[in-house]
């Protein structure tokens, strides 16, 4: 055991998915599309009699690491650090839970597979209601493209060869749980089809043009977001919405191009790591 350990967790952010349930949440999931980028979480890990979660120094109340943390067997205290905003689409849930089992796993010297630690930190997530893809996207990195639900035993992932510059711009917050406890057949059949669209066509373009289409038949584009993606659109640029939140991202410059204040990352082509 050490003194601490620390991880880095890319964000992702998901173009389209599908909800596919099952009682054994390490199985339960969704297939769909998505990108990690550069910024991300780092998620320090320490062994603590007083276990205790902080973000960004406040603490709060992580469900997904608190069951990280009793399916390792630990009593830690856990440090996430992030400039990614929170509630707009870019896993931080996921990341948090991710980089737990990779720190933990480095701090308590619990010699557990990178499959295994991200199992369990999937199975945390989905039981906790705060995602149901982004952990084996996060540890996948690049543009990963998930085939089949659940976790890394299960879920086939294929990924598109690509790495660019990604602009995003966030215009409010979205309950994933909320959504997705309502979410009906629509969202998995519109998910289903955009999927299928990118696996025909594996390329960036592609992928925008199947999540545009996935928010459209999902019902879940806001008047503020169709007003951005369609200035991004006349600027000559190409645009979707982030799932869940109410966030655009673009390719390249097309947000700064239509005359926005972007935050501008990358394609991050790794996965989660531990970090000296």
């Amino acid at each position: 055991m050490t003194d601490a350990a620390q991880a880095f967790v890319p964000g992702h952010i998901t173009g389209f998915f599908t909800i596919d349930q099952d009682p054994d949440p390490t199985k339960a999931g969704s297939r769909g599309g998505g990108i990690a980028i550069s910024e991300g979480v780092t998620v320090t890990v320490r062994p603590s009699d007083h276990p205790e979660t902080y973000l960004n120094g406040d603490p709060v109340e992580m469900d997904a690491v608190d069951r990280v943390l009793d399916a390792l067997d630990v009593s830690a205290q856990v440090r996430g650090v992030t400039d990614l905003p929170l509630g707009a689409g870019f896993g931080v849930s996921g990341a948090m839970a991710l980089g737990t089992a990779l720190a933990t796993n480095a701090a308590f010297d619990r010699r557990l597979s990178e499959r295994e630690l991200t199992t369990i930190a999937h199975g945390a997530e989905v039981q906790a209601g705060t995602g149901l893809g982004d952990v084996v996207a996060q540890q996948r990195g690049g543009v990963p493209i998930r085939l089949e639900p659940g976790g890394p035993q299960d879920n086939e992932l294929d990924g598109i060869p690509a790495r660019t510059r990604i602009e995003y711009h966030v215009l409010g917050e979205l309950a994933t749980d909320d959504i997705l406890a309502d979410a009906g057949d629509t969202l998995t059949q519109a998910g289903k089809r955009a999927l299928s669209l990118v696996v025909g066509e594996p390329t960036l373009g592609t992928f925008m043009r199947a999540s545009r289409q996935f928010s459209r038949e999902a019902d879940l584009v806001t008047p503020a977001i169709r007003d951005v993606v369609l200035d991004v659109n006349e600027a000559g640029g190409t645009a979707a919405m982030a799932m869940l939140g109410e966030t655009v991202f673009a390719l390249g410059t097309g947000l700064s191009d239509a005359g926005y204040d972007p935050v501008a990352c990358h394609v991050h082509p790794a996965g989660a790591t531990i970090e000296d």
